[in-house]
């Protein structure tokens, strides 16, 4: 794919990767089903997280996008969606420039949240853009070395979902610009809530990561998927969709919730569609409609999640 051949305005959209977006819209769509059960409901609190989540996901786009092709992990052998720095479709420059700008907006947005939530919103705001940055640059970059997956968990899933219901708690608890998390803003129900969102969020990683092994491996890049090979790595798909979908039997037999948390459950066929999938090819025809597929998964599971947390 040569520049002619795409327009600007959509160079910049596959730089984004919008089908990636999924992993910023539904911790926040679980955090907003956790408050609402919890009488802690903010809209614009919530609003503002999925904008800092969204702004943090594309900026980790670009920066991957920049930083792969610097490092010469993407060539044109790899199977995976078009990536604009490699393929010259965007000078390198631009690319790292859009990084800066669109951390630097994440990070302006924060403010806002910053004001509700206190001190522990700056902190964990900053943590998070520092990561997206660093997940393919800086000196140690976490994927090249087999630590996305957990940087992935833990920020997208866990810290996503609890930040999430933290600021929409602190925005009816305490005065803003607090120092300290003020008590009964995190809890074990927002913790346990953000489990089904950190396995999918993660195993959308693991389908791209399994089918760039070997481009990934002649490369340097030491992803999990390079270190465990594909029967483990398989393994570790399989295991964080059966995290998620054995979360919402918890909160129904373990806490009483009402029988409508199990609504995900419905969406059982349809991850076993895809697991198969995975299981079997290891080609980008095949791999890279999985990606979007557990994409798919992710959304649909974190709306009916959230319902069912609601009712």
């Amino acid at each position: 794919m040569t520049t002619r051949e795409v327009s600007q305005t959509k160079a910049w959209v596959m730089a984004a990767r919008p089908q990636t977006l999924p992993a910023a819209a539904a911790p926040v769509i679980v955090g907003i089903g956790v408050a609402i059960h919890q009488d802690v409901f903010a809209p614009l609190p919530a609003l503002m997280a999925f904008v800092g989540a969204a702004l943090i996901q594309i900026g980790t786009n670009f920066a991957n996008d920049y930083y792969d092709a610097k490092k010469g992990a993407d060539t044109d052998d790899r199977e995976g969606f078009t990536r604009v720095t490699q393929s010259g479709i965007i000078a390198p420059e631009q690319v790292k420039l859009a990084t800066v700008v669109t951390f630097g907006l994440a990070i302006l947005s924060g403010t806002y949240l910053v004001y509700v939530g206190g001190l522990p919103i700056l902190a964990i705001g900053l943590v998070s853009v520092f990561c997206g940055w660093a997940y393919t640059g800086g000196p140690y970059p976490l994927g090249y070395h087999g630590l996305g997956d957990l940087f992935v968990f833990v920020f997208f899933g866990i810290v996503a979902v609890v930040g999430t219901v933290y600021v929409q708690a602190a925005a009816t608890m305490v005065d803003p610009l607090a120092l300290t998390v003020p008590e009964g803003a995190i809890t074990w129900e927002a913790f346990a809530a953000s489990l089904p969102v950190a396995g999918i969020s993660t195993a959308i990683l693991v389908v791209n990561n399994i089918r760039d092994k070997e481009t990934d491996a002649e490369t340097g890049k030491h992803t999990l998927a390079v270190r465990l090979g594909y029967r483990w790595s398989r393994l570790e798909y399989t295991a964080l969709l059966g995290l998620a979908y054995v979360t919402p039997l918890w909160f129904w037999l373990g806490w009483g919730f009402s029988p409508a948390v199990l609504v995900p459950l419905a969406t059982l066929p349809y991850a076993a569609l895809v697991a198969r999938t995975v299981w079997t090819r290891t080609d980008g025809e095949a791999l890279n409609p999985a990606l979007e597929g557990t994409g798919k998964l992710l959304t649909l599971f974190a709306v009916l999640f959230a319902v069912g947390l609601i009712y």
